[in-house]
């Protein structure tokens, strides 16, 4: 038996529990109801349409959509994250039926840390629509690794036509590697980050998923997504959770270092704040005890 990065639980099965030791993923079919995701889906259009202000909420939107001429609707958006205020969207997070899951991997007490719900657009030709691959630790400023996990939901059936997940399985076993921009010829959007050098004959993945199933995956597992190929807007929905009793850890010096130089001139643009803030600071407005007590996080 070789390390577990579940915890002991009356969930998952022993054979759900060896495939993500050995994957670094795990697949729920049917988890969120159709209904819900409906919920979801007006929520974002009222936000793209500016009916609503959310505090802290940061809209983003395509390198090649947005130089195009520009109307407050979805075409534009390609994601919104830290959604934590926005009482609609947030509930996703709260769901018993992910939490249950949840806890298998970060234990009873829950912190919601990054919320993110992507709205993936017909590529333009420029292929700016794809997420080129990386790991999510790379973004995170706490630790252990272990006990931090993503639920991404699908608000629809998403295969290779509309640019689903592609997963290097086994990866999450590997450590944090350096992650630049890539050198892509059609621009590639802010923060996209993507990993330098992995080996690029390790077997990929393709998620299909149907809409309402959400697969749970370690933050060390390398992924991507390929281009929408369609007509249409790929959307998925997803948090990162963390045990409460994670602890932070300083990102000077370390391959971290890039992405709170970014992170920071990001958030004192968007709040003018003009004393010094750490990338910790940006983490600890946004995290929310979602189940259990808030212990250190």
């Amino acid at each position: 038996m070789g390390v577990s990065y579940t915890l002991d639980n009356n969930l998952l099965t022993p054979e759900q529990r060896h495939f993500y030791d050995e994957n670094g993923y795990l697949l729920i079919k049917n988890l969120v109801s159709g209904e819900d995701i409906e919920r979801f889906r007006s929520q974002f259009a009222k936000i793209c349409k500016k009916e609503v202000q959310v505090p802290g909420l940061i809209i983003m939107r395509d390198v090649a959509i947005a130089k195009s001429e520009f109307v407050p609707d979805q075409k534009a958006v390609t994601k919104v994250q830290d959604f934590q205020e926005d009482e609609e969207l947030f509930r996703y997070c709260t769901m018993p039926q992910i939490l249950k899951y949840v806890e298998c991997f970060t234990g009873p007490n829950i912190m919601a840390m990054h919320t993110m719900l992507i709205n993936k657009p017909p590529d333009s030709g420029k292929k700016s629509s794809r997420h080129p691959m990386h790991q999510d630790l790379h973004y995170f400023p706490f630790r252990p690794a272990d006990l931090i996990v993503c639920a991404w939901t699908a608000m629809e059936r998403i295969d290779r036509s509309n640019g689903c997940l592609v997963v290097l399985p086994g990866t999450h076993k590997g450590s944090l590697k350096q992650h630049d921009y890539p050198d892509w010829e059609g621009g590639v959007n802010k923060m996209y980050h993507g990993v330098r050098d992995y080996n690029k004959n390790l077997p990929r993945v393709h998620l299909v998923m149907e809409k309402g199933d959400t697969v749970f995956f370690h933050p060390l597992l390398i992924h991507g997504s390929g281009m929408n190929r369609t007509q249409g807007f790929r959307k998925a929905i997803s948090c990162h959770y963390a045990s409460a009793g994670c602890h932070y850890i300083e990102v000077k010096g370390t391959s971290q270092e890039n992405i709170e130089k970014e992170v920071v001139e990001i958030a004192q643009r968007k709040y003018g704040v003009s004393t010094p803030i750490t990338l910790k600071d940006t983490w600890m407005v946004r995290g929310r005890l979602v189940k259990g007590e808030r212990t250190n996080l």
